[in-house]
């Protein structure tokens, strides 16, 4: 739930449980697998992942000026990060005396229409259910191209780890490169996709213990059959871990708006 009060464009203030604004796709496509190109959310971004955090809970200000064109926005936000689960947000509460905290900025400009270009830095205390404690900043980047011939979706995010109790630092990227292009025939109803990603977990991240490592491809095309309502087909192949076999998978949906 969200309460919130729109003082103007330049000015606007909420409170409640929001997807985290740390990277471009958290913001863009929410649950609504309609919006997204693809069926599936880039695996750093995953509902239920534990590399990006998925959902945050407190206040948020953000709001747009013109900037002479570039059309400035901002978001800034404090309240509870992860949850002593990382793959969940604080919901009941922050885990530690530590409030996460974060800014956002993008630009729009009108010269470039269909351009956003952008990043975040997100700063946090960690406390697992083991009782490790860890600091988290995560740096991210994007620029995407909104167009639907073509849509270009890039996206970039580090993420540092420093145990508190031994000092170590770790630093795990993730980025995904997504395009896809709308075809001029058949009233322009099919746009094939394709996006490849990769995770990087450190090593000696005990944060991020047991999550792997990814390299993933993904190859499809979306249909829309009609103005509300679409069938995807996906080809998927990914690996999870150095040394691990290569998963290949074909996936389907249909998905539909009101």
């Amino acid at each position: 739930m969200i309460v919130r009060f729109d003082h103007s464009d330049q000015l606007k203030a909420s409170v409640g449980r929001y997807h985290t604004p740390i990277n471009y796709w958290n913001t863009a496509f929410h649950h609504g697998q309609w919006l997204q190109t693809t069926i599936t959310r880039p695996e750093m971004i995953q509902f239920g992942g534990r590399v990006l955090p998925v959902h945050f809970v407190g206040a948020l200000v953000e709001g747009a000026v013109p900037a002479g064109g570039l059309n400035l926005n901002y978001k800034a936000g404090i309240g509870n990060g992860r949850g002593s689960v990382i793959s969940r947000g604080g919901d009941a509460g922050d885990v530690n005396g530590d409030l996460a905290w974060l800014v956002n900025g993008f630009i729009k400009p009108d010269r470039l229409f269909g351009l956003q270009a952008g990043g975040a830095f997100y700063d946090d205390r960690v406390k697992l259910q083991s009782g490790a404690e860890f600091d988290e900043q995560i740096v991210s980047a994007h620029a995407v191209w909104q167009k639907e011939t073509p849509e270009i979706v890039f996206e970039y995010a580090g993420i540092r780890h420093r145990n508190r109790a031994t000092g170590v630092v770790a630093w795990t990227p993730a980025f995904y490169v997504q395009a896809a292009y709308r075809l001029p025939f058949a009233d322009a109803a099919w746009k094939p996709y394709f996006r490849f990603e990769h995770i990087d977990v450190d090593a000696a991240d005990l944060m991020f213990a047991g999550v792997p490592s990814v390299d993933a491809t993904t190859a499809g095309v979306r249909w829309d059959v009609a103005p509300l309502a679409a069938i995807k087909f996906e080809y998927r192949t990914w690996t999870r871990g150095a040394g691990t076999d290569r998963n290949q998978g074909g996936f389907f949906q249909l998905c539909f708006t009101f």
